[in-house]
């Protein structure tokens, strides 16, 4: 995260110096661009895992999202982690990460909602807690995880009638 200044952005991006400080003057605003940039490039692969017709077409649904996300779209993800524990540290960043998640979430929520899940807020919570678990597995811990099963109980569970 040190690394990560206008001056690299520019450079890694093929950009003349002080571009990207024009765009974001400070380094809490470039921390919010990237998190924006993040959730405008993923939300239609989440949007495309959230149109099932059935409990499994959901769970296929998210095991393909998850692939996605620790496979193509590794680099991006492995960056959300790294901003996760960042703003642990860091109020700011943590509430452009938290915006983020509301945006995410606020897709989630009714498909869990139209499965019948008793409580979808917390439902989405789970599954919000279970991704972010699975990913720290297979990027931090190079762990192999097959993803299906944990979302698969994670999905049941969550839409079980109390």
């Amino acid at each position: 995260m040190r690394a990560l200044t206008h001056l690299r952005v520019d450079e890694r991006a093929g950009l003349p110096r002080g571009s990207t400080s024009n765009y974001f003057r400070t380094r809490a605003a470039l921390l919010q661009g990237i998190v924006e940039h993040m959730v405008t490039r993923e939300l239609p692969a989440v949007d495309r895992a959230l149109a099932p017709k059935s409990i499994d077409e959901l769970i296929d649904a998210l095991d393909q999202l998850f692939e996605f996300m620790t496979g193509p779209n590794r680099v991006m993800t492995a960056a959300r982690l790294t901003l996760l524990m960042e703003a642990s540290h860091d109020a700011e960043l943590s509430s452009a990460l938290a915006q983020g998640h509301q945006v995410i979430e606020r897709t989630v929520l009714p498909t869990l909602a139209a499965l019948g899940a008793p409580d979808p807020l917390l439902a989405t919570q789970a599954l919000a807690a279970c991704f972010e678990g699975l990913f720290l597995h297979q990027i931090a811990r190079h762990a192999d995880i097959a993803a299906r099963p944990v979302l698969d109980l994670v999905i049941r569970a969550a839409l079980q009638r109390r």
